[in-house]
């Protein structure tokens, strides 16, 4: 139990979250989700924001996976690259519960996941058990990408690194065994971002995508819906944080309204890949998401729509600690296997 205390407590220094007394939003939280931030509080350690990025890469790295559940063993992991446009060689990362040998002649579906950071933190290693468990759970593979990051990679290199290598897995993905015929593409926070803005490039150029699972996305130009404010200090992810992430990636203040960077000014969605989005309530991008949500929908789009209530941002990389992480993870799951047709 002591080893365990002394786990969390690292891992939650490294997160870099002050908390204010008595925010509002707080008496919604779970208790589990309550006892994270309290630990949080007595690490005092500096925010992310205020470390530069070099030092919060770094900080993120060595605390991303510690409160999430074990890692799943799996048949087959194999580090990958994929070709982008420029030339540029992305390290990506294939994940299945079967082996080569195992997979079957048509191939597996595949999930291109994208993953979270603001665009300016995390890869393929800070993403490492949720993939495994999500190809674990859901019978899929997954193959995760390492998109170039900012400030060195500022806009639109991510969305441009995304787009490409869900290309390149359509066209090239039977190489490594996948069923090209049933893939689909998802990610987290900034992750869900490129995912929302890929399922639409999809569309444009007839490229039939199974699914779009989007993980608290950020879909809007400017933060300034009512959950920006009444969540802006004292949770996982505050308005300082999120404000100096977007000033690493947009550079020219025009680029925000590009709907490659804010999905909900995309002139359509019509036609987009069917939507599986999970929300976490005490997040200050829970409205844009129920916002993307209600376009889709209104679009035609199929939708499912889950709020998983008394969390943060970042919980579904919690689950040993948080239950809705844990519950998150499955519904991620069955969505894939329905939209792959998987028994």
């Amino acid at each position: 139990m002591a080893a365990q205390c002394v786990l969390e407590i690292f891992c939650l220094e490294v997160l870099n979250v002050s908390i204010p007394a008595g925010p509002s939003g707080h008496e919604q939280l779970t208790p589990s989700m309550r006892d994270v931030l309290r630990r949080m509080e007595r690490a005092a350690r500096t925010p992310m924001h205020q470390l530069g990025a070099a030092a919060a890469k770094a900080a993120y790295e060595a605390g991303a996976g510690v409160l999430e559940i074990p890692k799943q063993a799996l048949a087959r992991v194999e580090d990958l690259q994929i070709p982008a446009r420029d030339g540029a060689q992305l390290p990506a990362r294939l994940y299945a519960s079967l082996g080569r040998e195992e997979t079957p002649a048509a191939g597996l579906p595949a999930l291109l996941y994208l993953h979270g950071g603001g665009f300016t933190v995390g890869s393929v290693a800070t993403h490492d058990q949720l993939c495994r468990q999500l190809a674990h759970l859901a019978g899929c593979m997954v193959i995760s990408l390492d998109y170039r990051l900012a400030p060195e990679f500022q806009f639109p290199i991510a969305h441009n690194d995304a787009w490409d290598a869900l290309q390149w897995v359509a066209a090239h993905g039977g190489e490594w065994g996948v069923d090209i015929r049933r893939i689909a593409v998802g990610g987290d926070s900034a992750g869900g971002t490129l995912a929302a803005v890929c399922a639409i490039e999809a569309r444009n150029i007839g490229l039939a995508l199974a699914l779009q699972l989007l993980i608290y996305p950020g879909t809007t130009a400017h933060q300034d819906t009512e959950s920006h404010r009444r969540y802006a200090h004292g949770l996982v992810l505050d308005e300082p944080a999120i404000t100096w992430f977007f000033a690493q990636y947009i550079t020219n203040p025009a680029d925000r309204e590009d709907w490659r960077f804010a999905p909900l000014l995309a002139a359509d969605v019509d036609n987009v890949a069917p939507a599986w989005i999970g929300l976490a309530e005490c997040d200050p991008l829970v409205d844009e998401g129920v916002e993307y949500a209600d376009k889709l929908r209104m679009a035609g789009v199929p939708v499912e729509l889950e709020i998983y209530k008394g969390v943060t941002h970042e919980f579904v990389k919690m689950g040993r600690v948080i239950a809705e992480a844990r519950q998150a993870h499955a519904h991620m799951a069955a969505a894939l296997r329905s939209a792959f047709g998987l028994a």
